[in-house]
């Protein structure tokens, strides 16, 4: 069997990441592609790092289960299905749900830190970095954690200035230039994702 595609999609918080990857799974049948997120390997909330007031600190890539990220990986890229148990903020882990993933064509893998992780940058064949405006960036995360985490405005400021901005500019901005493609975000990107869409399945024909 040839040797899948691997595909690399970093992006800063709010940046978009989400909507580009449900998009562009959308233009494929689901043999062609599947989707690994590094979300899924966040360490157990006891285990998190927190900073100087006591506040965990999600945006550090000690926080992942990089070893096991890794080992799940390479499984897919030989042929192996991977089960896993899902990752969503506030479910307590007796309800998330295990997750399937079957191997394919093309693999994606996206995350905060999946380019600042070097066992992992080597192996991609193709590496997708999503921006924005940070001021359209926080904006965007004011909204979502309001509505879906029930975080305070105050709260949010705080991450965004004290983890997500520093982890931003530490592990996800010194890789962009390294990128085969990047996205800038701001607004309709429609476009881009035809043109992603579109150079992956010539890599399937």
């Amino acid at each position: 069997m040839q040797k899948p595609y691997l595909v690399g999609i970093a992006g800063g918080s709010a940046s978009g990441k989400t909507y580009l990857l449900n998009s562009l799974l959308n233009h494929f049948n689901p043999s062609d592609i599947c989707l690994i997120s590094q979300d899924h390997y966040y360490k157990p909330m006891h285990t998190q790092l927190v900073d100087e007031n006591g506040h965990i600190n999600f945006d550090l890539p000690e926080g992942i289960e990089r070893e096991l990220l890794y080992q799940d990986i390479t499984a897919l890229l030989s042929g192996k299905t991977i089960k896993k148990e899902e990752y969503t903020f506030n479910v307590p882990k007796e309800n998330r749900e295990i997750l399937c993933i079957n191997p394919a064509p093309i693999i994606v893998i996206e995350g905060l830190f999946i380019f600042h992780f070097t066992e992992l940058f080597e192996l991609f064949d193709y590496k997708v970095f999503v921006d924005a405006d940070h001021e359209i960036k926080l904006n965007r995360r004011l909204t979502r954690d309001q509505i879906e985490r029930g975080y305070t405005k105050d709260m949010i400021l705080y991450q965004w200035y004290n983890h997500v901005m520093p982890a931003y500019d530490q592990y996800l901005l010194p890789y962009k230039t390294s990128c085969e493609f990047v996205i800038h975000n701001n607004d309709d990107i429609s476009n881009e994702i035809d043109i992603l869409s579109n150079y992956l399945k010539n890599k399937l024909s």
